[in-house]
């Protein structure tokens, strides 16, 4: 009985480590489309609102990946991300645009079960 309770316990604590990291990386693309959204729409200062909330959400997507391609697909959405950010401020927002776009695709596929 002590065994089963410790087996159960152990895949309690591993399932639901594995689950922070979804809600951190459904913030980051929801902050994201909002960015892409805006910067569509030629607002640079709110999509860098956006991409620095959907920055903050993926850097915490990072520490809680666990697989090696789910750490990875993160870290390039942060590298994304940081680009848009900067294009941003430089009221690029076509460029900043296509980077959040980048980082939308790399969270989405590093999200996958």
């Amino acid at each position: 009985m002590k065994k089963l309770a410790v087996l159960t316990g152990s895949v309690l604590l591993l399932l639901g480590s594995q689950a922070f990291a979804e809600p951190h990386a459904d913030a980051a693309i929801t902050h994201a489309k909002e960015a892409v959204e805006h910067g569509k729409a030629g607002h640079s200062v709110v999509l860098v609102e956006h991409a620095e909330t959907a920055l903050e959400h993926a850097n915490k997507a990072v520490e809680a990946a666990k697989d090696t391609d789910a750490k990875h697909h993160m870290h390039e959405a942060v590298t994304s991300l940081k680009e848009g950010i900067e294009h941003g401020k430089l009221e690029h927002a076509d460029k900043a645009t296509h980077s959040v776009e980048d980082a939308i695709k790399h969270i989405e596929a590093g999200n996958k079960k």
